[in-house]
């Protein structure tokens, strides 16, 4: 599990997460994203910008969209799910509880939590197999 980190107000967030950074020869041993997979997507970045990838993050602090966010508050997921993610990936330690609250009170049909050693947040990427293994799994039962 990864250490919680609260910032300082005096570093950045690039300062913060330094000491987490993998390694060069660990950067170079990356086979997850390949270069030519990284070109389509900074290519596809340049050509139609960034903001896509960020409004997750704007909606989640702009009130304009709380009304929305209130609609389906207390709701239930009433269908067959599951969840898989990397065990590295800091997105499913940000909310404490949430996954417990996820598998035992949101999604009344939960059947599977799979938290993958070695993949982070880009797990069908970095684990491609064993994540289509897994989406079988789920399809078949």
């Amino acid at each position: 599990m990864p250490t919680y980190y609260i910032m300082d107000l005096d570093r950045t967030m690039a300062q913060t997460v330094a000491p987490e950074m993998p390694s060069a020869a660990e950067i170079a041993a990356c086979r997850w994203l390949p270069e030519e997979a990284l070109r389509v997507y900074s290519g596809e970045f340049e050509r139609t910008g960034f903001q896509g990838a960020l409004q997750w993050y704007r909606c989640g602090t702009d009130t304009r969209y709380a009304s929305e966010f209130t609609l389906f508050s207390g709701r239930t997921i009433d269908v067959p799910a599951c969840f898989i993610g990397g065990r590295s990936d800091w997105g499913i330690y940000q909310r404490p509880r949430e996954l417990d609250r996820m598998q035992s009170r949101t999604c009344t049909r939960f059947r599977g939590c799979h938290l993958l050693e070695g993949a982070g947040h880009w797990v069908q990427q970095e684990q491609p197999e064993k994540v289509s293994e897994l989406l079988l799994e789920f399809l078949r039962a």
